[in-house]
C-alpha cells in the first residue's frame, strides 16, 4: 500500500524537486547564452543520492548477492539537490560557457525523467487506491 510518509515515497519526491530544479537552471542557462562572462549552473542529485546510498560510516553494511536485494545499512540522511557553477571552462570569445546544443539536450533528457518520475508516482497511487477499493 502506499505510505506518502515511506521512504521510497520521498525519495520519489525529492527526485521530482531535482528535476524541477534542473530544468530552472537549465533554462536560466539557455536564456544567458550571449551573455558575456556568464558561467553556466548544474544541479548535483543523482551522484549526491549514490553516495549517500553506498556510504554508511559507522553502521553496519550487508553484503548483496543480487542487484535485486535490498540495501542493508543506507544512510538515513536525505539528500538534498546542489547547484554547482562551471568557473573553469570557457565556450564563447565573451568568456561564456553556455553550450546551446549541450543545455537542449540536457532539457530534454531531463523533461523525459520528469515525465517518467510522475508516471511511477501516478502508478504508486493508482495501485494504493486499487488495494483500498479491493477491501
Amino acid at each position: 500500500m502506499l505510505n506518502v510518509n515511506g521512504s521510497h515515497f520521498r525519495l520519489l519526491e525529492r527526485t521530482l524537486d531535482a528535476s524541477s530544479l534542473r530544468q530552472a537552471v537549465i533554462a536560466n542557462n539557455i536564456a544567458n547564452v550571449d551573455t558575456p562572462r556568464f558561467k553556466r549552473s548544474e544541479v548535483q542529485f543523482e551522484t549526491l543520492l549514490q553516495q549517500s546510498m553506498n556510504g554508511t560510516p559507522g553502521g553496519i553494511v550487508g553484503r548483496r548477492t543480487d542487484p535485486r536485494h535490498i540495501y542493508i545499512g543506507r544512510g538515513g540522511k536525505e539528500v538534498e539537490s546542489k547547484i554547482t557553477i562551471d568557473e573553469n571552462s570557457v565556450m564563447n570569445n565573451n568568456l561564456n560557457n553556455v553550450d546551446i546544443d549541450s543545455e537542449m539536450s540536457a532539457m530534454a533528457k531531463n523533461q523525459l525523467r520528469y515525465n517518467t518520475l510522475v508516471q511511477q508516482v501516478s502508478h504508486e497511487i493508482k495501485l494504493a487506491k486499487t488495494a483500498l477499493e479491493a477491501r
